[in-house]
């Protein structure tokens, strides 16, 4: 029996030993789950030799941080200053980055090394951002700084992300291949701050590139700003301002062309044309046979054809009768087009804005408007004393006039086809029930502007708090402008000094030194309110 007992007993030890191994076993294979996601950058630890030592005489440098780190894209974002013709190697071993230099070291000089991005934590990549290890292999170390912030010079908006450089005149590289060695990158606020600079004289810059970037100007989408005048440094240099524009591409060319689904072609610029035109090339029976119609900022265009039986298609884009691109569009005799008409109308949640007329719109140009099939009610009952109109300032656009009233429950419709494309579709039943919104939701606002030189011209912005373009006026004197019932909420005005007079805004050109046309931002911020006529004095300055 008890021979029993101590067999029982040791059996049950045995169980709990394995039953703990296991559930150990299974406890040490699982991942810890839960709680915030890692979002702090690599914090330095230990340098050695610390940073900014004078007297700088070995071969490698040993920086520690508090987690593993990895180096990414470090060919392009890690420089150092001055250049070397054998570039330092950089390798990350779990905590520590080590710097190897294969190169001599010149005497009495302060070095630079920028690591832009190139530094991030092993886990979730978060960025140590502008760090730099500066040393002098003399006495003294450079320690001049140039700082300020950047700005989009159109909005005024303060810009993050990008990089501001400098560039010796001596060997001003930005059309070049040549990479800044002294650059920063812009906080949240859009401040920058360039250190450890010696004297010298410079070119500033500011770039705001797509990907990680290369810190070379490469023209077309990318975003330049730039001093006009060198900055002659002997001393810390602050408040500069860079303001960020979007160069007009010198040569003209198509960035896009495509079929689209419903069978229009679609074809995307570089840039504004000034007077374009479209011709069809080939075949050449299609150009009779063709609706075209340009965005509004002549950018874009869209060609409708009566029939889409081509193999290829060839498309001339002129401007001013002269032609800057041909391009070729080839489609499969199998591809098929949804060639249906699209109708939309300027009704916002059921409500018809007052003082307005019910507009409508078409996907497609219009051949023929069956007006008997198309019908207006009020409560109900059948109108006859209203018109359909073609209107003249919108693109596939008509208008329905009446003379809404308030407490009224309006319904269009638009039975089937009683609209022809120009390609022969029929239109479906298309209903909208709507009413006639209160004045009350909507607010009016009049500004008298003071112009500061009547021999100007200058355009007037009137914005959503977005930055929205609602409505633009060219005034060139003393005026009053009136916006009349626009939804309660918050508004902005621009100005922009249009002093070539060509009613647009002209970005710069960094080859030419040219900076955009001038803009201003009212300061403060216009609040309609329900059913409120406001007024509202600017005076504005003369452009900085």
């Amino acid at each position: 029996m008890v021979n029993f007992k101590r067999t029982l007993s040791l059996t049950i030890v045995i169980l709990g030993i394995i039953s703990n191994f296991f559930i150990s076993s299974c406890a040490s294979v699982q991942a810890p789950t839960g709680g915030p996601k890692d979002t702090i950058q690599p914090v330095v630890i230990k340098e050695l030799p610390k940073n900014l030592t004078r007297n700088f005489n070995v071969k490698k440098i040993e920086i520690e941080f508090d987690e593993f780190i990895k180096l990414s894209n470090e060919f392009t974002e890690i420089s150092i200053s001055p250049s070397m013709d054998i570039p330092p190697t950089y390798k990350a071993k779990k905590e520590k980055l080590e710097i190897s230099f294969e190169e001599t070291l010149i005497p009495n000089t302060t070095y630079t090394i920028n690591f832009g991005k190139a530094i991030l934590d092993v886990n979730e990549g978060n960025i140590l951002k502008n760090y730099t290890y500066v040393f002098s292999t003399g006495n003294e170390i450079d320690s001049l700084s140039i700082s300020g912030k950047v700005i989009n010079s159109l909005t005024k908006q303060k810009v993050k992300e990008v990089t501001v450089f400098i560039l010796p005149i001596s060997q001003d590289s930005l059309f070049g291949k040549k990479r800044p060695n002294f650059f920063a990158t812009t906080d949240t606020s859009g401040n920058f701050k360039l250190s450890n600079l010696r004297e010298d004289t410079y070119r500033i810059y500011a770039l705001n590139e797509q990907g990680a970037g290369d810190r070379i100007y490469n023209g077309k989408s990318e975003e330049i700003a730039f001093l006009k005048n060198p900055i002659k440094l002997n001393k810390d240099t602050a408040d500069i301002l860079l303001s960020l524009f979007k160069e007009v591409p010198k040569q003209f060319s198509v960035l896009d062309r495509k079929i689209e689904a419903d069978g229009k072609i679609l074809l995307t610029f570089n840039k504004a044309i000034i007077e374009p035109t479209i011709e069809i090339l080939e075949p050449i029976a299609l150009n009779n046979l063709k609706t075209v119609e340009f965005s509004n900022t002549r950018d874009s265009v869209r060609i409708w054809l009566t029939e889409l039986t081509f193999d290829s298609i060839k498309v001339a884009v002129n401007s001013s009768k002269i032609a800057l691109d041909t391009v070729i569009l080839r489609r499969n005799k199998k591809d098929s087009y949804t060639e249906t008409i699209g109708i939309t109308d300027n009704t916002s949640n059921g409500k018809l804005r007052p003082g307005s007329e019910l507009k409508i719109k078409f996907s497609g140009p219009i051949k023929t408007v069956n007006e008997k099939l198309i019908s207006l009610m009020e409560d109900s009952i059948p109108l006859k004393n209203y018109s359909v109109l073609e209107d003249k300032n919108m693109q596939r656009g008509y208008t329905i006039k009446y003379p809404w009233r308030l407490n009224k429950k309006y319904q269009i419709k638009i039975d089937n086809n009683a609209i022809e494309d120009v390609r022969g579709n029929k239109s479906k039943v298309y209903n909208r029930k709507f009413e006639l919104d209160v004045e009350e939701n909507y607010g009016s606002i009049s500004i008298n502007i003071t112009v500061p030189d009547t021999s100007k011209n200058y355009i007037i912005q009137w914005m959503s708090d977005d930055y929205k373009v609602l409505k633009e006026d060219n005034i060139a004197k003393n005026q009053e402008l009136n916006y009349t019932r626009y939804p309660t909420g918050k508004y902005k005005i621009r100005v922009i000094y249009d002093f070539n007079r060509n009613k647009e805004w002209d970005t710069g050109n960094v080859l030419l030194g040219i900076q955009p046309e001038s803009t201003w931002n009212f300061e403060k911020i216009i609040t309609l309110r329900p059913n409120w006529d406001l007024e509202e004095k600017i005076t504005i300055p003369n452009p900085e």
